[in-house]
């Protein structure tokens, strides 16, 4: 009964609020009190007796009552801060203007004249001494993320001067988790963890204005609220972040092991995690280059300086246990609890690669590196078919980009997959490398067609990995032949500009290994012997126009590739296949990715193993990117512009002929495919195989294969071509795909209570599937 009248009450006050035409002085203390200092309002009343209509109308009739809420509820955050919370009131008035403030601030951020409240001095103020109401929330925020006996424990026992505690405390003892630069684990208290996750929240409500900008606004604009946050002017700058990181990074959702656990008790831990993962991601957004001015963000600065080897160790531990989480095995049924924050993980793990070198060579040295690796790919597999979820398609892709620039991650693929993660992909006996080529086919083939644009990104990864494959498994081989076959059809080569890339990037691969693995990759070579037909039509593929036009006339009669083409019906790891997403699903749209070129930048490596970097050049391998020409932006429709391996679209070959002048340049690349070492191959080792066969009358597989592994091309082969190694490159184009994905990812992420729900987002587009 009590929480009803509470309720009522609470209603009460805001139908005053809505209906008053004249402003209600900031001195009338008994009025605003009826907001947080009489009862207590559960966060999800707050936003259901709060209506977004109502908080629209007070913005637009009675602008000055608005105004002064906010301000009065920021005062008394502060006051509260100020005398240390001592009370149980004391700390229900805090909640409930964190609540308040959480449900009104996008709604001032949706309106642009508004945007700069928050920003200005309360008048009558000294304008020499007062602070934005903006600088006053954050800094306030921060100091109750560290008030004994409200989020954090006391270290004095019968303290009777709170006030004084605060004023005189040092953070850094308070930091929230043993980890990074902090040794003691403090006793969990599920109070302070819902507490915590509450303040989080209004501070991330406070970051999201950049929700409220479009993406061609000035992507060179710091995003103040975080700027100020993570500048010197906040004193708990290093405690809160490094608070952060140690409670995502020492999570264990699993527990002590219990079967069934997760249902028995409630975890208050796991919010507070989601919570702090998705700050720090908001925090470490950080625009570089010339144009951009503003305080240093200490959070970047801090997590770049982390280099002690069992930091370093935590960190990646950490990310590798959440990540593995989905894939663990029990004989029971949904007994362990499944997390649902590895994309926000994901994006942590990229900016802890990016923002921190040392991190990326120590995930680099270490085997641990494939404990990353599969769950990535694992999540790869899993969304293929999902155009929900087509940005974290990208954010796997970029990873693995990364990592595939550097010598050591092609040669941790070498090692045994003995793990058995269910996944609908081919059974095969094989190393790492083979998971990852059967799983891109996997995205290539069966795919959703929105993904063509990663294409090319799938392909660089497999040609920087190559020069160090050492021994590719039959099911691999046969799978990148088959992408060779459907990509190097002509009519496919002549659908848009750019595809002959694609056919470059295989040829590359090829080589690599040819020149560079030869010895262990017998069951490639006999692959590519099985399908010399591909590479001989490749040689032979017609220039002149009566040629082409007899080709696409012969297409007109086929049908699309089909989408296991030249593939028997396989055995599956899994009878669990990815699926598209459930109608109705919500998605955000995504900037379109920068091409290839754009985003990668080629090094030659040495003799010695050093990377020299090359100057960019208009490679016929590196061309324009085909995602601008066919509308790569999450935003597009699914068009008949998505031309897709497993799909080609049937035209009508007039349509080819309309634009012929566009596509003659096949002319100029045609000349440039790098078919020499292979041809050499095949010209060397085709009549021994035809002979042997022939002689011993053997029709039995393996002969053959073990003829080859005994073989040698020493001498025979041209010079081997230097390695060339395409290494991410940061750049503006990415930066902006970062920011809507991240947010898109946030606003999807937090539903109870719906923060962001019909505001007038501006960022992206949210979608109904």
């Amino acid at each position: 009964m009590g929480n009803a009248d509470t309720k009522l009450h609470f209603r009460k006050a805001v139908i005053q609020l809505t209906t008053k035409t004249q402003p209600v002085e900031a001195t009338d203390n008994v009025f605003w009190d009826q907001f947080w200092a009489e009862c207590s309002i559960a966060v999800q009343d707050v936003f259901a007796l709060v209506p977004a209509a109502e908080i629209r109308a007070v913005r637009e009739e009675s602008p000055s009552n608005l105004a002064t809420l906010c301000y009065k509820a920021v005062e008394r955050l502060v006051q509260c801060a100020n005398s240390g919370c001592p009370s149980e009131k004391e700390r229900q008035i805090v909640l409930n203007c964190t609540r308040l403030l959480t449900r009104i601030l996008p709604y001032i951020f949706e309106d642009a004249d508004w945007r700069g409240f928050f920003w200005s001095t309360i008048p009558g103020a000294d304008e020499n001494e007062a602070r934005p109401l903006a600088e006053s929330l954050l800094l306030t925020i921060a100091d109750l993320l560290f008030c004994p006996d409200f989020t954090v424990q006391s270290h004095k026992k019968n303290n009777p001067d709170a006030s004084e505690e605060m004023r005189s405390i040092d953070s850094c003892e308070y930091i929230w988790e043993a980890g990074v630069g902090f040794a003691q684990s403090p006793p969990l208290n599920y109070i302070h963890d819902l507490n915590r996750t509450e303040l989080l929240k209004l501070l991330l409500t406070c970051f999201s204005e950049a929700m409220y900008l479009s993406p061609l606004s000035d992507s060179q604009v710091l995003n103040p609220w975080v700027s100020f946050f993570c500048s010197a002017e906040n004193r708990h700058a290093l405690p809160l972040f490094t608070s952060l990181l140690n409670v995502v990074c020492s999570y264990d959702p699993v527990g002590y092991g219990i079967p069934y656990n997760h249902l028995l008790f409630s975890d208050y831990r796991e919010q507070l995690v989601e919570q702090a993962l998705q700050v720090l991601i908001v925090t470490l957004e950080h625009e570089t280059g010339s144009a951009v001015t503003g305080p240093d963000n200490l959070f970047v600065n801090y997590l770049s300086r982390i280099h002690r080897e069992e930091d370093l160790s935590f960190v990646l531990r950490g990310f590798a246990q959440l990540l593995n989480n989905p894939l663990i095995q029990t004989y029971l049924p949904r007994s362990t609890k499944k997390i649902h924050f590895h994309q926000e993980l994901l994006i942590l793990f990229w900016k802890c690669c990016d923002f921190n070198k040392k991190f990326l060579f120590f995930v680099l040295k270490s085997s641990d590196v494939l404990e990353m690796l599969v769950p990535i790919l694992f999540y790869l597999n899993d969304a293929r078919a999902d155009q929900s979820r087509v940005g974290l398609m990208h954010i796997g892709v970029f990873i693995l980009l990364l990592l595939s620039g550097e010598r050591n991650f092609g040669v941790r693929l070498n090692k045994p997959y003995t793990l058995r993660v269910p996944m609908d992909i081919s059974v095969f006996t094989g190393t790492h490398a083979d998971l990852l080529i059967v799983i891109f086919h996997k995205i290539i083939t069966c795919g959703h067609q929105r993904l063509h644009p990663l294409f090319d990104c799938l392909l660089t990864i497999i040609v920087n990995i190559s020069p160090y494959l050492k021994s590719l498994s039959m099911v691999a081989a046969n799978k990148l032949l088959h992408l060779l076959e459907a990509f190097s059809m002509p009519w496919y080569l002549l659908s848009a500009p750019q595809n002959h890339n694609l056919v470059f990037f295989l040829l590359e691969v090829f080589n690599n290994i040819i020149q560079y693995q030869f010895d262990g990759n017998f069951n490639l070579v006999y692959a590519i012997i099985r399908k010399r037909n591909v590479f001989h039509q490749l040689a032979n593929l017609p220039t002149d126009e009566g040629s082409i036009q007899k080709t696409l006339q012969k297409k007109k009669k086929k049908s699309g590739i089909s989408r296991l083409n030249s593939t028997d019906v396989e055995s599956m790891e899994s009878s669990r296949p990815a699926a598209p997403a459930e109608p109705g699903t919500l998605k955000a749209t995504l900037e379109a990715t920068p091409g290839i070129d754009k985003i990668t930048e080629k090094s030659q490596v040495s003799e010695d193993g050093t990377m020299i970097a090359l100057p960019r050049s208009s490679s016929p391998a590196t061309p324009p990117h085909r995602g601008a020409i066919n509308g790569a932006s999450d935003t597009e429709s699914n068009s008949e512009r998505d031309h897709e391996v497993q799909q080609i679209p049937r035209c009508s070959h007039s349509v080819y002929f309309s634009a012929f002048s566009l596509f003659h340049p096949m002319l100029s690349w045609k000349s440039r495919l790098p078919l020499q070492t292979i041809m050499r191959l095949l010209q060397v080792l085709v009549p021994q195989v035809e002979k042997i066969c022939i002689d011993k009358g053997l029709t039995d597989e393996s002969e053959i294969l073990r003829f080859l592994q005994h073989g040698t091309l020493v001498g025979l082969l041209p010079v081997p071509h230097p390695i060339l190694i395409r290494k991410y490159q940061a750049n503006s184009g990415t930066a902006m795909w970062f920011r809507t994905y991240m947010w898109g990812v946030i606003y999807l992420r937090n539903v109870d209570p719906p923060i962001w729900y019909d505001t007038d987002i501006r960022l992206f587009e949210i979608q109904r599937i």
